[in-house]
């Protein structure tokens, strides 16, 4: 007989996946690909309000982690996936507009 999976603590895993992913996403855009120092990075949020810019990238990994749970049938932690993405993309919205 198949055991059914515990839903709110594999969604929760698939945030946490997706957090660390947008994570990741940030230092490579920041870091290794433009080699931005934080300094400047803060400077290109705060004057020239490319919060959303730096986001969009940032979350270009979690793509690869939905995929990743899709093919293996891991279905709430691809839900749990998008959460991560779908709050942060809300964050990015809720800041342009204050």
């Amino acid at each position: 007989m198949k055991k059914h999976p515990n839903i709110k603590k594999e969604v929760l895993i698939g945030m946490f996946v997706g957090f660390i992913a947008t994570a990741i996403g940030f230092y490579f855009y920041s870091q290794v690909f433009n080699h931005f120092s934080m300094k400047f990075i803060k400077k290109l949020i705060t004057e020239y309000d490319y919060l959303g810019e730096i986001l969009i990238y940032s979350v270009s990994p979690n793509l690869l982690a939905f995929f990743v749970f899709i093919k293996r049938k891991e279905d709430y932690r691809a839900r749990g996936v998008i959460m991560a993405t779908m709050l942060v993309a809300l964050a990015v919205a809720v800041s342009l507009f204050l």
